[in-house]
């Protein structure tokens, strides 16, 4: 399947992986800004990454289809079709002029959850990965990388539709390990986008980070003086 594309330097490179890292870049600010509209901006963008990364004439030829970055695409609109879900709803109770949500930190008992399914995530996918095999013969390093963006882009989606704070570290995380894996592929227009996106998303933690402490000093008890008797 041919796709338009453009020729930066010595590659060429799809319009579709573009265009989609720049509606994934719409998402993000709109997640920020606490916007239903971040979900379905997402939703699209998605799906035009999960053409270039199964390989559909992709940047090198199609012949290494990413799994793991073909496959969180696909978890991607699932989580964001609930995210989208939770934060209409939020939206629609409170006010169409309130924030679609309320940021917070994750619990002990939450933060335990997600980051145990994360470990474990990684050690089965990447299990898997190799077991199944991906068609090609890629380094060794490919399948924990691999499994790292692939649970690690589940555990963030999933926390941002839940409003935990927790969210833009597992980006963060997430891209440390995606950048110089789309590097090596050559997939450049994600890998610039990927680079743009952990300085966004630090942006975005403080902005989320100033909005928890606010809520939290909101609702703190006041302190009650002593009466002289």
């Amino acid at each position: 399947m041919a796709q338009a594309s453009q020729r930066i330097g010595n590659e060429e490179v799809l319009w579709t992986e573009i265009i989609g890292n720049l509606f994934g870049l719409g998402s993000a600010i709109g997640g920020m800004r606490r916007k239903v509209w971040a979900w379905p901006i997402g939703i699209v963008g998605n799906a035009l990454l999960f053409v270039v990364f199964f390989g559909f004439g992709a940047t090198n030829g199609g012949d290494h289809v990413m799994y793991g970055q073909a496959g969180r695409q696909v978890f991607f609109i699932i989580t964001s079709v609930y995210g989208w879900w939770a934060w209409l709803r939020t939206r629609n109770s409170a006010g169409q002029d309130t924030p679609a949500v309320q940021p917070r930190w994750a619990t002990g008992a939450e933060r335990l959850g997600y980051v145990g399914f994360w470990i474990v995530g990684v050690l089965v996918c990447q299990w898997l990965s190799r077991l199944i095999g991906v068609g090609w013969s890629p380094p060794g390093w490919y399948f924990w990388a691999d499994a790292w963006i692939f649970v690690g882009s589940i555990v963030a989606t999933y926390a941002m539709a839940r409003g935990w704070t927790d969210f833009w570290l597992a980006w963060i995380a997430v891209d440390l390990v995606g950048v110089p894996e789309l590097i090596y592929f050559k997939h450049y227009p994600s890998a610039v986008l990927y680079a743009v996106y952990a300085c966004f998303v630090i942006w975005g933690f403080f902005v989320w980070l100033r909005i928890t402490r606010q809520s939290s000093e909101s609702t703190a008890p006041t302190p009650t003086k002593a009466v002289a008797t």
